[in-house]
């Protein structure tokens, strides 16, 4: 069609689109749905989000205390919390440990018959015998000559050497001991998952700690933000992220023998679709980030697409934030779609208080001028194949 024919039908061109312009924003119209090619526009969510293809999908306005809400029920409780300890490692013997026991008799000897020779005074100053390594027994005891079986499970070595003094009394004359641990056994923490080598870390008197146990297992594999540190004691069982026991000193807590460190990657993401500047799957860190980083990190809300008050985040939700308690033969989780308008400056608040969760899907719709620009170009290269819109518009 050339341009002086097209002056010609310009009036009912521009009449025509105007009369479809009136009718598309018009507030008593459903823009349709044919046109929305990048997704539900806000309306849609809002009308269609039960469509009975998923059951119970729970449509939620998000307001700050929801956020705070859910944002305390994310948080883990810390491992200085759960685990309180004040002091270090006492080092308790156990069965199959190996010790060593030597006896120290002041001249003249009663019973032992060795002597150690004094290098600088170049004399016999005392008399020593060294038994044999033991293991201690699955009953946790050790055999000391002319002491008997001495119980030693669950002692430490200033105890069992006070006992074996005490047995020796009367028999050598003014008895010393030294008890020494040759292989500790049972005072360990095993260190696993995913770090350099898995390993079995001896603890000692000086006390251990969290850190010491990834340390001794050669560090990790994956990236800090990216790695949650689980330990396991008696029949609890916490996670942390570890940038975070990084960051808080206190985390960093005393170890005890039995506990076992796992290094787990949990590589996390969120799926961002729609009028962003980018829709792709995001990954992010163990500790967690906020709706507001989220959307910063697409690239943000697409200035000539998007509908700020069509904000959505669709979630898998534990029913108890939700309803308060799961109802018998009600699934755990429900489908959630939760709805932020950020025309209102509050929201950006609350965004920053929302926490994001694994596999997330944050949708952002677009809005009812974007889709009748879009169907503007489309009239316009049906009528006026060789003329732009902008052309047509001004001529």
């Amino acid at each position: 069609m050339s341009m002086p024919v097209f002056r010609e039908h310009r009036s009912s061109f521009l009449a025509l689109v105007s009369t479809v312009a009136t009718f598309l924003v018009s507030g008593c119209a459903t823009y349709p749905a044919w046109l929305s090619g990048s997704g539900a526009s806000r309306e849609l969510v809002q009308e269609r989000h039960d469509t009975g293809r998923i059951e119970g999908i729970r449509l939620i306005d998000v307001s700050d205390a929801l956020a705070r809400r859910l944002a305390d029920s994310k948080k883990s409780i810390r491992f200085a919390e759960l685990f309180p300890s004040t002091a270090g490692n006492n080092y308790l013997i156990g069965p199959g440990d190996i010790l060593e026991v030597s006896v120290w008799e002041t001249p003249p000897a009663m019973l032992f018959g060795a002597v150690v020779l004094d290098p600088g005074a170049g004399s016999t100053t005392t008399r020593v015998v060294t038994f044999p390594q033991q293991m201690v027994t699955q009953e946790g005891m050790i055999t000391i000559p002319f002491a008997g079986q001495v119980l030693v499970k669950g002692r430490t070595t200033q105890e069992i050497e006070a006992d074996i003094v005490k047995r020796l009394t009367g028999k050598a004359n003014r008895p010393q001991v030294l008890t020494r641990v040759i292989q500790n056994n049972t005072s360990t923490v095993t260190v696993v998952g995913e770090v350099n080598t898995s390993t079995r870390m001896p603890l000692t008197p000086k006390g251990e700690r969290l850190l010491d146990a990834i340390a001794a297992g050669g560090g990790v594999k994956q990236q800090v933000s990216r790695m949650t540190l689980q330990l396991s004691r008696d029949k609890v069982t916490a996670t942390m992220p570890f940038d975070a026991v990084i960051r808080d000193p206190r985390q960093n807590i005393l170890l005890k023998p039995g506990d076992v460190v796992t290094a787990l990657y949990q590589p996390q993401s969120f799926s961002v679709l729609g009028a962003t500047g980018k829709n792709e799957e995001i990954p992010f860190e163990a500790q967690g980030i906020s709706l507001a980083q989220a959307l910063a990190r697409s690239g943000g809300l697409n200035d000539n697409r998007a509908d700020a008050r069509g904000v959505f985040v669709f979630r898998f939700e534990d029913a108890r934030l939700i309803d308060g308690q799961v109802e018998e033969g009600k699934p755990a989780a429900v489908p959630v779609i939760y709805q932020l308008d950020l025309r209102d400056p509050a929201s950006f608040f609350v965004t920053q208080n929302f926490p994001v969760q694994d596999r997330d899907v944050i949708y952002v719709a677009n809005s009812p001028e974007a889709e009748f620009n879009k169907f503007l170009r489309l009239v316009v290269s049906v009528a006026v194949p060789s003329v732009t819109l902008n052309r047509a518009m001004g001529n």
